[in-house]
């Protein structure tokens, strides 16, 4: 008789327990659902509805390897790993007490309005849509593909496109953003697009959906500042691994260097539509600005690079950061130069023969502690490349940097987007004339002047960025 009481009492607390974790699942569900269905036009369908399906494939942008298939190697089998489109890279230092660097964290779990962010990033990535291709279905053979590296200063995007709607031309370029962010109001913006084709693409490991793991600031990462030898006795993740100076990761500004050449190789080898592409690819950022006719401008260098024969060109750059913007004497023409990343890193345009002496030096570009990626390409640029990377680049710029509170911005003096791109509209308004010239000369050929290889910034010691850069742009089976 007792122990039928007992049982008894003990379905009844069963009981009870199911019961209130079912309203606790129903109520975060009916928390969410608005936020699923704001995000819904975005992703292109009904992403509160797809369930459990997840692409998990490390090389494939669209989603993230989850950890649990992610494999351990040496540090010696760091380049047979990274080349072997069947394994994702652990990274175990060598030492004589081998220490494991996980490059992903062990428990994901996302929550909430982060599991639902993530969600809409790889269904995005994963579509690979391209939009307004119904109201222009066709490109020519000479067309551009403008990747646009967008974070979240929606204001200066706003300026950007709106001198992209003014370009001569630009209805035959194919147009793609690749965020880090996800923001609702950025993407109404990219939506409202309609002189070209255009597409987006998330980087899938962003601190947005990363936040307390890595590649994000996992609790355990070590302080910045913190000795190693202390380090060492907290026994922080990454104690091993500062950069040359002695810091830690910080990991607002390694995440700049990883969206960069995840978009760079992504869109020469992960999307349908550029990964056959042969022409030019153009990459500029959510805070420049361009001429009425850069588009022209960028195709005719082309034309110009393949004709001539006496100067080899790997790059070419729409403009610098010289202050001398006078158009009347130089807007025709453009110097071939040894490529410098403090003058040419804007604008820059190359095809795929030139991606394809970059991934010679890949392991290099990955590995080299600065956290900046144009000076690690000017450095894999002056110590990889034989010959160094050269570059053409117009004398009169058809490209502006209007964003004077980046990545290095400390707070003093006020950002003025809007005087700074009136500046700019007066000075083409006044130069109409001499825009888009019937011929484009190279000044006279002048011994080139090798840039020495600058001083690394530091920033990027951590072995576990290293091994993730490693994972960028490697080919899959086609199986999602």
């Amino acid at each position: 008789m007792r122990l039928r009481r007992t049982l008894y009492k003990l379905t009844i607390l069963v009981g009870l327990g199911l019961m209130y974790t079912i309203y606790k699942v129903s109520l975060r569900h009916s928390t969410d659902a608005d936020y699923v269905d704001s995000l819904r036009n975005v992703a292109g369908r009904d992403i509160g509805k797809s369930g459990n399906r997840e692409l998990h494939n490390l090389h494939n942008p669209a989603n993230p390897i989850p950890p649990e298939q992610v494999k351990v190697f040496g540090r010696d089998k760091l380049q047979e790993a990274s080349n072997n489109s069947d394994h994702a890279v652990k990274f175990v230092h060598r030492t004589s007490k081998p220490v494991v660097a996980d490059i992903l964290p062990k428990n994901i779990t996302f929550t909430g309005k982060n599991s639902v962010i993530k969600r809409a990033m790889l269904e995005v990535n994963h579509r690979q849509e391209i939009f307004n291709s119904e109201r222009f279905p066709q490109r020519s053979e000479s067309s551009v593909v403008i990747v646009v590296m967008v974070h979240k200063r929606l204001e200066y995007l706003r300026f950007l496109i709106d001198s992209l709607r003014k370009a001569r031309d630009i209805d035959d370029a194919l147009l793609i953003f690749s965020h880090d962010f996800y923001s609702e109001e950025i993407n109404a913006l990219v939506r409202s697009i309609d002189f070209c084709q255009t597409m987006q693409i998330f980087y899938p490991y962003s601190l947005q959906i990363y936040e307390n793991e890595f590649p994000g600031q996992d609790p355990n990462d070590c302080p910045r500042d913190i000795k190693r030898d202390r380090a060492k006795v907290m026994k922080c993740n990454n104690w091993e691994h500062p950069d040359k100076y002695g810091h830690y990761r910080e990991v607002s500004f390694v995440m700049t260097k990883h969206h960069w050449f995840w978009k760079f190789q992504n869109v020469f080898t992960g999307l349908e539509a550029t990964k056959d592409h042969q022409g030019l690819v153009l990459f500029i950022e959510e805070d420049h600005y361009v001429t009425p006719d850069f588009y022209v401008m960028v195709k005719n260098m082309y034309e110009l690079k393949k004709r001539q024969t006496s100067q080899t060109v790997d790059i070419l750059t729409l403009g610098t950061y010289d202050k001398n913007r006078n158009f009347r004497d130089r807007s025709d023409k453009a110097d071939v130069l040894v490529w410098h990343s403090s003058k040419h890193n804007m604008g820059m345009a190359l095809d795929r023969k030139t991606w394809e002496r970059i991934q010679t030096c890949v392991q290099e570009f990955c590995s080299y502690d600065d956290y900046n990626w144009d000076w690690t390409l000017q450095h894999i640029s002056n110590t990889c490349l034989k010959p160094p990377l050269h570059v053409m680049v117009l004398k009169a710029p058809r490209i502006f940097h209007i964003g004077e509170c980046g990545i290095h911005h400390k707070g003093k003096g006020k950002c003025d987007a809007d005087n700074l791109v009136s500046q700019i509209d007066s000075l083409v308004k006044t130069s109409t004339q001499y825009l888009f010239p019937e011929n484009l000369e190279l000044s006279p050929k002048t011994r080139p002047i090798r840039s020495k290889d600058p001083k690394p910034n530091g920033g990027w010691g951590d072995v576990r960025d290293h091994a993730l850069c490693m994972t960028y742009g490697k080919p899959t089976d086609g199986k999602l």
